[in-house]
């Protein structure tokens, strides 16, 4: 695994003052630039998907699709999008969360998902945990089973972790990598 990691981490880029000043944005466009380098983080995700059990993968909005679909590609799974709220057609679930300044809503087609999925859920940053959590009460609302949670980086000086595992209930939560 720690060759994998040096190559996904050799592929990120640092970008400061990002979207506003002190912010050390970590830009992921390189890795998914270089086939090799996001071959590889598919796979690594794909095998997470496969050792959890899940029969699907949910992706959250945006970059949890460029990197959930091809995992569940690879794994051989169906793949849901989980939204900001208004963005899905026909009938959805919502669920809102609280953020720093205010609050959002995410939403998920309601017939996406049954009593029979386990569902993994990927995306490209654990930060503080806010959309990850708002994910795994809406899974659970559509009666699915939560099969755990896949990043590709977590910012662990922003305690994400400690926010999700509660709600994750035993769930495993899997960062490729920690910065």
């Amino acid at each position: 695994m720690t060759d994998i990691r040096e190559l996904l981490l050799s592929r990120i880029r640092d970008v400061a003052d990002y979207p506003e000043p002190g912010v050390m944005f970590k830009d992921i466009t390189p890795l998914l630039a270089d086939p090799a380098a996001f071959t590889a983080l598919t796979d690594a995700l794909a095998e997470i998907a496969e050792r959890t059990g899940a029969t699907k993968v949910v992706g959250l909005e945006a970059r949890g699709f460029i990197l959930g679909a091809p995992v569940a590609v690879r794994a051989g799974l169906g793949f849901i999008p989980v939204r900001k709220a208004g963005k899905l057609p026909g009938a959805t679930l919502g669920q809102a969360y609280d953020l720093e300044y205010g609050s959002a809503e995410i939403e998920v087609h309601a017939e996406d998902l049954t009593a029979d999925d386990r569902v993994l859920i990927v995306d490209d940053v654990l930060a503080t945990g806010g959309t990850a959590e708002a994910s795994v009460q809406l899974i659970r609302r559509a009666g699915a089973e939560v099969a755990g949670l896949a990043v590709l980086m977590e910012l662990g000086f922003l305690s994400g972790r400690g926010r999700l595992e509660p709600a994750l209930n035993g769930a495993p939560l899997e960062a490729l990598l920690t910065v």
